[in-house]
């Protein structure tokens, strides 16, 4: 077993005064102190950033010495943070290192994220489909799913509505809309159609970093939160799988449950924190997860289940939707669940003792992660 010990993020903005190096050494070091260590004390340092977002291969080469990495073990996940925590997670259950540092940023303001989702297409027919990306993609699996069961693109709003509310709790929050209304996410501009603007998750520009020690050592430090469950999988490529359920979700979910001892997760978890890259996604999010059946996603809405005060709130932090620095994102998620445990989130759920974080990676969430976590080990 491990715990995350220490943790930092940036201020989530666009265009942000600093290079990648500034940001991503921001948060190292602030991390660090965090969890009342010096760089000396890290055996392996993960770094979690894209070639293609960064704008340069081997991107992950210049962060070495903003991260602490210089004379260290390190690696790169070429994809979101919370898989580069999962990477750290399996090197210290291996015995090779007692501490572990996490990083992940993406300055989403180099190049346009969602042209760069073109290039998970097939290459020699989906690719040459100028129509195709993981915008029009998401609208396909929004209309799929809302034809299945019976959804309607207010249901949908309703989720941007709840989201972008707790957003404006939240310092460090890329978007924040304290007043906004079902008619304005329906009348934001339409991607493409029914995708709306304030239905998709904001590109910008933001660093993340966690502290993550073995058992061992996790008992030197104050307050640790310990990581009692981990599930991730991976879905068919979009022609071979149904869009409009979360299959590998599903998968990743119970074998996070199945670690932890959770039996009956909507009971169990006290918070989520999960990345619903597109609003409808936290609706099939919730049916993934095993809080509702099949189609009943929308009955926890209307009901205010998932709401700060309800009995599984889900993203008391905005979510991605309040800001989506992409390879930071889900690292984010995961410390958003960790300040709830710890009682030091802004948007605090009351008794948070498990909390729940996931984060999704492909075109239409075609791979997730799912990490549970608790107060005690």
């Amino acid at each position: 077993m491990v715990a995350i010990v220490g943790y930092a993020v940036s201020n989530l903005e666009w265009d942000v005064n600093k290079t990648r190096e500034e940001a991503v050494f921001e948060v190292a070091k602030a991390a660090l102190k965090s969890a009342g260590i010096s760089r000396e004390d890290v055996g392996t340092v993960i770094s979690a950033s894209s070639d293609f977002l960064d704008g340069r291969t081997i991107s992950n080469c210049m962060l070495i010495g903003a991260s602490g990495a210089y004379l260290r073990d390190e690696s790169k996940a070429e994809e979101d943070g919370l898989y580069a925590a999962l990477y750290a997670i399996q090197r210290l259950m291996a015995g090779v290192h007692d501490i572990a540092l996490v990083v992940a940023h993406t300055h989403s303001w180099i190049f346009n994220p969602h042209q760069v989702t073109r290039y998970m297409l097939e290459p020699w027919f989906d690719r040459q489909n100028d129509m195709l990306d993981g915008i029009t993609i998401a609208a396909l699996q929004m209309r799929m799913y809302m034809a299945r069961h019976g959804v309607y693109e207010e249901d949908v709003a309703e989720v941007s509505v709840k989201n972008l509310r707790n957003a404006s709790k939240i310092s460090h929050t890329f978007r924040k809309m304290p007043d906004v209304t079902v008619e304005d996410v329906l009348t934001s501009e339409v991607y493409a159609e029914p995708v709306t603007d304030l239905m998709i998750s904001p590109p910008c520009d933001g660093a993340a970093a966690v502290v993550i020690a073995s058992d061992e050592a996790a008992k030197g430090f104050d307050d640790p939160v310990w990581v009692k469950g981990v599930g991730n999988a991976c879905d068919s490529y979009l022609r071979d799988r149904d869009l409009a359920r979360l299959t590998s979700l599903e998968i990743a979910a119970r074998k996070a449950y199945r670690m932890a001892g959770i039996e009956e997760p909507f009971r169990e978890i006290d918070v989520a924190e999960i990345t619903e890259r597109f609003a409808h996604q936290e609706i099939m999010t919730y049916e993934a997860l095993g809080f509702c059946r099949k189609g009943n996603g929308v009955r926890l809405l209307e009901e205010g289940m998932t709401e700060v005060y309800g009995d599984l709130p889900t993203n008391p932090s905005g979510g991605a939707l309040a800001g989506d620095p992409i390879c930071a994102t889900g690292l984010i998620r995961l410390i958003e669940a960790v300040r709830q445990i710890r009682g030091e989130a802004e948007n605090q759920v009351e008794d948070c003792r498990t909390a729940l974080a996931h984060t999704q990676w492909g075109i239409a969430a075609q791979k997730n992660l799912v990490l549970i976590l608790g107060d005690e080990p």
